[in-house]
């Protein structure tokens, strides 16, 4: 069967939707940034640039490190964003466009988050890096979703939830997909918490007020056998979830630029956001 034209949109050069890009414009492996401002910051880095894309907050560049192919794709903010881009770069991959069909043949993506990153833990400093082990879901996009938890997954489901006691969430949890999570091993690991705001879903209080006034302690205490949530932000429990699902890798390494426990917030933001840049590239050159 054709996937319907009101299921897959493409605009009239036949490009994705959103991304407004055509399966040949990217690579195979992916770095996603959330500020389309951070995609030349990171392209700077490459020896050469042969595709530069653009539709509304998704900037697209794709070049090369020596031979290794790369894109670079801001997201915007939020896992609603995420269920665009996963999506609609899954379906350059591994959908016929012409046709509307699935391929026969799929090809595995390898998304890597580039993002910043709040830390929920006293010994996480600011300038620091982490790299996302899990996703912990506040969001409810998943949700959405026929996931398959694995019994890993469920099990910290279940002792976060209990842990956390926000009864009005319902929250998800997914392991980084595939390999690439070992390309870091020196970086601090642990739960990273996918918000599905900046303001009262992370606890700052502005005008509005918050529901949950002790929701960053709470964040902080989770402790599931040595298994702590380390920070918190928008995009990772969704990017892990829909690569899992779609037969892709994917892992977020996180420039902690505020650390909401000490409240301290970095004096170097750009600097350390570079540094994060700089480490990915090291290795996905080699991987």
């Amino acid at each position: 069967m054709s996937i319907l034209e009101s299921e897959l949109v493409l605009n009239d050069d036949g490009s994705i939707y959103h991304l407004h890009l055509l399966p040949e414009d990217i690579a195979e492996t992916i770095l996603l940034v959330g500020d389309q401002d951070r995609v030349p910051e990171v392209s700077k880095y490459f020896d050469s640039i042969e595709i530069k894309k653009n539709k509304r907050e998704f900037y697209t560049h794709t070049g090369f490190i020596g031979k290794k192919r790369i894109s670079v794709i801001s997201t915007g903010i939020g896992t609603d964003n995420i269920d665009i881009v996963i999506n609609e770069l899954d379906a350059l991959a591994n959908i016929d466009l012409q046709k509307r069909k699935e391929k026969k043949e799929k090809k595995s993506l390898k998304f890597i988050r580039i993002g910043t990153s709040g830390s929920l833990q006293k010994s996480i400093e600011v300038d620091s890096i982490v790299a996302s082990s899990h996703g912990l879901g506040l969001d409810g996009t998943l949700n959405f979703y026929p996931m398959q938890f694995n019994d890993h997954e469920l099990e910290l489901q279940t002792k976060i939830a209990t842990q956390l006691d926000l009864s009005f969430v319902n929250s998800y949890v997914t392991q980084s997909p595939g390999n690439i999570l070992s390309l870091f091993p020196e970086l601090t690991k642990g739960i990273t918490a996918t918000c599905c705001g900046f303001y009262a879903p992370q606890g700052r209080v502005l005008r509005a007020g918050v529901k949950v006034p002790n929701l960053i302690e709470r964040l902080s205490k989770v402790d599931i056998n040595g298994l702590f949530i380390t920070n918190f932000e928008m995009e990772t429990a969704a990017i892990y979830g829909l690569a899992k699902l779609l037969g892709h890798e994917a892992v977020s390494v996180n420039a902690i630029v505020a650390n909401r426990i000490t409240h301290q917030f970095s004096k170097q933001p750009h600097k350390t956001i570079d540094q994060t840049i700089l480490r990915v590239l090291d290795v996905v050159q080699l991987s």
